[in-house]
Parts: structure tokens; sequence; C-alpha cells
């Protein structure tokens, strides 16, 4: 029964691919709920978890692509590829409305060009730090910094070693958990109690899963507002990082 259902599995890769996500999400959403109470979105959670199948997969398979190189669970590999990764991309921007954007005026649009530039170059301070110098390798981290899916995008078109890009998103994961976590706690310092300061908010840190898991623990209202600005940045990110940002990096470096 077990062969059989292993060669059910494996002959339907991108379903077991489908199946293992969703009980991710399912035990990610469940830790959410019951032990922090929605302090820390599941999504954040899910992230987490899905690092920590892939160090296993690879350590156990003792291949370069986590679970993937699992012949049952081969599937992951196309779900988590190129081309489903950029759809993604392209699909949260065509759920963003510009019109919604240009509500906030300037502040908003400003805040998402201060953002993505500021975070990128805290993330090249922070690779300097751990002794990266070369300026593919600072440009990918730096782009991770400011998305965990900017990240991986500015790797694979600057060529950048899988090492560096798996920093990038672990970078990009640290952010969006400090930003979701933390929103809830300064929310009452900075004046974000209203859809302006929301969507300069979305645009000045980015991260859509944190902004929007953060916002839903301070006011529940403010998601929209803060998502479309977030979802700005993502794609401004990914715009920006491996064109000008890197070409000002290499100029430096």
């Amino acid at each position: 029964m077990w062969d059989a259902l292993k060669t059910a599995l494996e002959s339907n890769g991108l379903i077991t691919g489908f199946v293992i996500v969703g009980i991710t999400m399912y035990v990610a959403y469940l830790i959410s709920n019951k032990l922090t109470k929605g302090l820390i979105h599941g999504s954040a959670i899910a992230i987490v978890l899905g690092l920590v199948l892939a160090y296993f997969g690879g350590v156990y398979s003792e291949g370069t692509k986590g679970l993937a190189d699992i012949s049952l669970f081969a599937g992951i590999g196309l779900l988590g590829g190129s081309m489903l990764r950029d759809f993604a991309i392209v699909a949260t921007s065509f759920g963003a409305n510009f019109d919604e954007i240009k509500k906030a005026g300037i502040r908003g649009i400003s805040s998402l060009f201060i953002g993505v530039a500021l975070s990128f170059v805290v993330g090249i301070v922070f690779a300097l730090i751990f002794g990266y110098t070369d300026a593919v390798s600072l440009a990918t981290i730096g782009a991770g910094t400011v998305t965990y899916i900017v990240g991986p995008v500015t790797g694979a078109a600057l060529g950048a070693s899988s090492e560096v890009i798996a920093i990038s998103i672990a970078a990009g994961l640290v952010k969006s958990v400090i930003v979701m976590v933390g929103t809830p706690f300064i929310a009452r310092f900075i004046g974000l109690n209203n859809p302006l300061t929301a969507m300069v908010y979305g645009g000045l840190l980015g991260t859509t899963s944190g902004v929007t898991g953060g916002l839903a623990a301070t006011d529940v209202r403010l998601v929209p507002y803060g998502a479309v600005t977030a979802t700005f940045y993502t794609g401004l990110g990914c715009l920006l990082c491996p064109t000008l940002l890197f070409i000002l990096t290499d100029m430096i470096w």
C-alpha cells in the first residue's frame, strides 16, 4: 500500500507540493492562533517551517535543493521555482489599485523610494559586517532586506550564489517577523491610527506579510491601506535593486 501511495505522490509531484504547502500553512496558522494568540502572523511561521523543512531535507538528501532533492517531494521544486514565483509577484501587483496609492500623494510615493533605498543600505551594512565585499553579494543581501521576494529575484538576475540568495531570504524573513511583532507596540507612538499613516508605513517598511500582520494586530481596518503601498514596494524593489541600486553598489565597491 505504501509503495502504491508513494508512486502516486511521485507521479503527481505538483499536486503533492500543493498538499505539503497546504498542511504547512494549516499548522502555521494553528500555531499562530493557539500559541501566539495572533501576535505572530501565520505566514511568518509558515516561512520558518518551510526553511526548517528545507534544511532537514537537504541534510537527509545531501543535496542542494532541500526537500526537492527527495523524489517524493520533487514537486516542491516546481511549485517554488522561478516561474510560479514570478507569476505570484505579478499577480500581487495586479491586485493593487493605483488610484488608491494616489490618495497618499507625494508622501506615499516618496515613502516607497525612501523605504527601498533605506532597507537596501541597511542590508549592505550587515553584509559588510559578515565579510561580503563583492557587489553581487552585497546587492543581493541588500535586496533581501528590502523583502524576501526581492532578494531571490535580484540574486537570480545578478547570478548570485545559492548561499547568498538563502541569506537574502533569511534577512527578509527576520525583517518581516520584526515588523509583524513590533507594529502593535509602536503604533501609538508614531500615530499609526489612520489610513494615510498606514499607507506611508507600508511604503517605508514594505514587507507585505509583516505590514499586514502587524496592522491586523493593531487595527484590522488599516490592513488594506498598508497592503497597497507594501505591494507596490515589492514591485519597485524588483525594479530598482537589480538595476540602479546594483549599479551604484558596483561603482562604490
